[in-house]
């Protein structure tokens, strides 16, 4: 799971039960149990008996899991282990779900401890299903599938793969990455349910011809990591995302565009929608790093660097180079659409605006002058020319500015970042 973006940290003191049943993608839930360690959550295991034909109590325990349980009567140890993800689980995982847990859970069956801890969990439960594809399919499958949804716990369905016997198709266990945000989400506080979000993300791609754009080395990472902490928190989130945004999971509206244009378009077409459906509130995150100006457009084909004749006089007229004595050419910009001051200048109560501002000098001074001609709520700024920061890097180092004066943060990771984020923004309008 080398996504940046999604290496969250602040989970100490949460934590999550992991119930791993028989299925080759068994070996897999190691690397997930790894996965929200690294959160900071504390993993307990139960291995079901078929499950133990395919990973070991060993394994799991000395990658740190605590506890690990097998069997209901477990000596005088353990009288209860059938019911310890109840009484202390903020999450509780069944990754691989097989067909077998699926239909014993379904229907109240409570022959193994992790179906009795099932029984015994009184939120939702997270089932990430793996099988054959053709036990997947089957009726009676998808009939205790339906049943678990209706009761509310959440569901990941397998994906198409590969599988252990040959067979391409369905039932290949979901992305890790889509389970570990699952948990996650499980552990998150929900204090942003009811509230639109929508952001915007990466960089702009603005063509001057068939092969050729100018833009900047955004990475997206910081965007991305604000539209799934948002998500984590329960949010309603619409994503923007220019060229190279990274993954984002499902449950996130994501609406692709390459140039400033096409994003103008999508943010005020979906801030529109959110403020006609004015359910709860509405906050605008515009982190993409927008071009502010284009090359005026020379073609669809590719500019040759060797012209002359009747293509020089065609050129010249496009008006969108010229050609120097020396060979060299001179490109002419016009102007792009301000989407962060176009969208604010329309905010009303009950809507909140974050910007972002990159510098290379003069960062407060820059930043508090951005914070007022364009109406923000909040502003984000940093120096994008520092080691560490800013573009393609995963920690940043910021300066919050708003109407109740500047802080200075700490260097953290982008996605601990867009925590603090949205912490301080729930503190003072929710």
């Amino acid at each position: 799971m080398d996504k940046p973006h999604l290496h969250f940290t602040l989970f100490k003191g949460k934590r999550l039960h992991l119930g791993v049943t028989g299925s080759i993608a068994a070996y897999k839930a190691l690397e997930l149990m790894r996965s929200w360690q690294k959160a900071g959550a504390t993993v307990g295991v139960t291995l079901t008996e078929s499950a133990l034909e395919f990973v070991t109590p060993t394994a799991f325990g000395c990658l740190g899991a605590d506890p690990v349980h097998t069997k209901i009567f477990d000596g005088y140890a353990k009288p209860f282990a059938h019911l310890m993800p109840g009484q202390a689980a903020d999450a509780f995982v069944i990754a691989p779900a097989s067909a077998s847990t699926i239909e014993a859970v379904a229907h109240g069956r409570a022959d193994s401890i992790l179906c009795c801890q099932a029984l015994a969990y009184d939120r939702p439960i997270v089932f990430a299903a793996a099988m054959n594809t053709l036990m997947w399919k089957n009726p009676i499958t998808q009939a205790n599938w339906e049943t678990l949804k209706k009761r509310g716990h959440d569901c990941i369905e397998p994906g198409s793969g590969l599988l252990a016997c040959g067979v391409v198709g369905d039932g290949h266990i979901a992305d890790l990455s889509l389970i570990y945000l699952h948990g996650l989400k499980a552990m998150s506080p929900q204090d942003l349910s009811g509230v639109n979000v929508m952001l915007t993300i990466g960089p702009t791609r603005e063509y001057w011809d068939g092969v050729r754009f100018w833009s900047n080395a955004s990475s997206g990472v910081m965007g991305a990591s604000l539209a799934v902490a948002a998500w984590l928190r329960g949010a309603c989130v619409h994503a923007v995302c220019g060229p190279g945004t990274p993954w984002l999971p499902p449950g996130i509206n994501r609406l692709d565009v390459v140039s400033a244009q096409e994003m103008y378009n999508a943010a005020h077409a979906i801030w529109d929608e959110m403020e006609e459906n004015g359910e709860g509130r509405a906050l605008g995150i515009f982190t993409a790093a927008v071009a502010d100006f284009r090359p005026d457009y020379y073609g669809p084909e590719k500019f040759k660097k060797h012209v002359q004749g009747n293509d020089m006089e065609r050129t010249e007229k496009r008006g969108s180079v010229l050609l120097n004595s020396d060979a060299s050419i001179g490109l002419r910009f016009l102007r792009n659409p301000d989407i962060l001051s176009s969208i604010s200048a329309k905010k009303k109560d009950g809507q909140y605006i974050i910007g972002f501002a990159a510098e290379t000098n003069n960062l407060i001074q820059n930043a508090r002058e951005k914070l007022e001609r364009k109406n923000l709520d909040m502003l984000v700024a940093n120096m994008v020319n520092v080691p560490g920061n800013g573009f393609a890097s995963s920690t940043n180092t910021v300066a919050i500015l708003s109407k109740e004066g500047i802080e200075n943060w700490e260097s953290m990771t982008k996605p601990d970042l867009a925590w603090r984020i949205l912490d301080w923004y729930c503190l003072r309008c929710l």
